[in-house]
């Protein structure tokens, strides 16, 4: 049972803000300071990515392990109320993602999605995102 009003919690999840997070501050942040320029929230892109770094044609999602359900990340617990509710707005939330996924990959989009948790680990991030776009880098693998 919610123990506040329908007013407040209107109120409440109004103030959830959309772009500009702290956790996507800080992934920009690190991704600067690796040397990479982005775009940020492009519209004419599915899903309006988060960061779009054209010049590699990969996008990153900044996402939060409740909202979007971060498999296996104990920050992707249900609310005990009005739980039919909770699990088919998270099943949206899911298969909308899914859906951009596809839509940026046909395009021609690499896709990456960092999770919220993941930012307590700065340095193991730092290294997935220079794995990442160092990658794209490297020299093909000579034809057998």
């Amino acid at each position: 049972m919610d123990t506040i009003s329908p007013e407040k919690r209107s109120w409440t999840m109004a103030q959830v803000k959309g772009r500009d997070t702290k956790p996507e501050l800080i992934v920009r942040g690190l991704l600067h300071r690796l040397g990479l320029r982005f775009r940020v929230q492009r519209k004419d892109l599915p899903g309006k990515p988060d960061i779009v770094l054209p010049k590699h044609k990969t996008v990153i999602f900044v996402h939060g392990c409740f909202w979007h359900r971060h498999p296996g990340c104990k920050r992707a617990s249900t609310p005990a109320d009005n739980a039919g509710y909770w699990q088919a707005k998270f099943a949206r939330t899911v298969a909308r993602d899914a859906a951009h996924q596809i839509a940026l990959e046909q395009l021609g989009w690499r896709v990456l999605v960092v999770w919220e948790c993941e930012l307590r680990d700065m340095e193991t991030l730092a290294q997935r995102l220079v794995d990442a776009f160092h990658a794209l880098h490297r020299p093909a693998p000579p034809a057998a």
